[in-house]
């Protein structure tokens, strides 16, 4: 039986060439609709802004916050990095050296490479230099980012909940924050329950893709059973209390130190912006770096904008410059220090690219490692 499932699945393979072909048109068209995307956000985020203010309060702003912002950044990627081993212990050890030299590249990756490559890259690169299962360390980047979300949503709920008031925010905007505070920390729960479930319990997981397989095609029985086979590697941490306590607890730094940022360069462009107030900020800026653009060009700024005149009351000659600002200093160094690591390392842009193609390869295990799909197919 198990010979047939290959037969089959080598007969249903495409050649080579066929494969290319399709891996890089899919590619150009990505490339394509989310350049698009990132140039119709941007343009929509200065639409409304007078140019010429937007470059005066660039002019006034106060030079010593933005230094201090500037400081912080290499701390969030040091955090990174501790959190980071703590995820991959549970797979292998790894160097501090590695794995911070791997988060920076990705990172700058994320900002010059479109469809999120530096999520495939990082991963690729510690798990090739440290020997780890590509699969497994894949996966952990799904955990990294359940423990960001969970991490956000927590301290949003603490500043909507123990520091926000109607003389800091407008009252009408006060209650409804308040309800999705209390439905992200509903959230944050039922996250914290899927990771365990998908860690301590691969059985019934393996059950449900068993059964969906099934009544699924072929190909979408198999993604499905790789991808529940991916994160039951990756998300092995989820059985050791110690590691991931250890995780989520570095979490929370991590994104005060996130929010700090946005603090400091929002009282540089004179925004009355409380320390705490920043959570909710912060809140609204992972919402635009979802979105697929080149380190989030456009979404991210357009999130900041709003966040700052609805919330906070900016012109919005302040928030456009303040944001533009804030994307500055969060994205240019992390690309000037990346690609001095990655010229050290022999990388250039191309090779990056190639590499993450390689990466998304090997990101989803191959139907041999996948005994659900075989047995369903019986």
């Amino acid at each position: 039986m198990t010979g047939f499932t290959r037969n089959r699945t080598q007969e249903t393979r495409p050649s080579s060439r066929e494969g290319l072909i399709y891996c890089v048109f899919t590619v150009s068209l990505r490339t394509a609709l989310v350049s698009v995307l990132a140039i119709a956000l941007f343009a929509w985020f200065l639409s409304n802004a007078n140019l010429g203010e937007v470059w005066a309060h660039v002019q006034a702003a106060r030079v010593g916050y933005l230094a201090l912002a500037l400081v912080f950044l290499p701390a969030t990627f040091w955090v990174r990095a501790i959190r980071w081993q703590h995820m991959l212990r549970p797979i292998g050890p790894t160097r501090f050296r590695t794995v911070f030299r791997a988060t920076v590249i990705g990172f700058a990756a994320l900002a010059a490479l479109p469809a999120r490559a530096g999520d495939l890259l990082r991963p690729y690169l510690v798990a090739r230099q440290e020997g780890l299962s590509a699969p497994a360390t894949f996966a952990t980047i799904v955990m990294e980012r359940v423990l960001d979300l969970i991490a956000v949503l927590i301290l949003l709920a603490v500043f909507v909940w123990g520091f926000a008031s109607e003389a800091m925010i407008p009252a009408h905007l006060l209650e409804p924050l308040k309800i999705s505070a209390a439905l992200a920390g509903l959230g944050s729960a039922v996250l914290m329950g899927v990771m365990w479930t998908l860690a301590s319990h691969p059985e019934r997981i393996g059950s449900l893709v068993f059964v969906a397989a099934r009544v699924l095609p072929n190909r979408a029985a198999h993604g499905l059973a790789s991808l529940v086979s991916t994160f039951s590697r990756g998300f092995v941490m989820a059985r050791q209390p110690r590691e991931l306590a250890i995780a989520m607890l570095w979490s929370f730094p991590l994104w005060v130190i996130y929010a700090a940022e946005a603090y400091l360069v929002s009282r540089a462009f004179d925004i009355s912006l409380p320390f705490m107030g920043s959570f909710l900020l912060q809140a609204l800026l992972v919402i635009g770096v979802a979105v697929p653009t080149p380190g989030g060009v456009g979404s991210v700024h357009e999130a900041y904008r709003i966040g700052a005149t609805m919330f906070f009351g900016a012109s919005d000659e302040a928030a456009v410059a303040a944001a533009i600002v804030l994307h500055a200093i969060g994205i240019l160094p992390v690309i000037l220090v990346g690609g001095i690591f990655m010229a050290q390392d022999g990388l250039s842009v191309s090779r990056l690219k190639t590499l993450a193609g390689t990466a998304r390869e090997e990101e989803l295990p191959d139907t041999d490692e996948v005994p659900v799909l075989r047995s369903s197919r019986r």
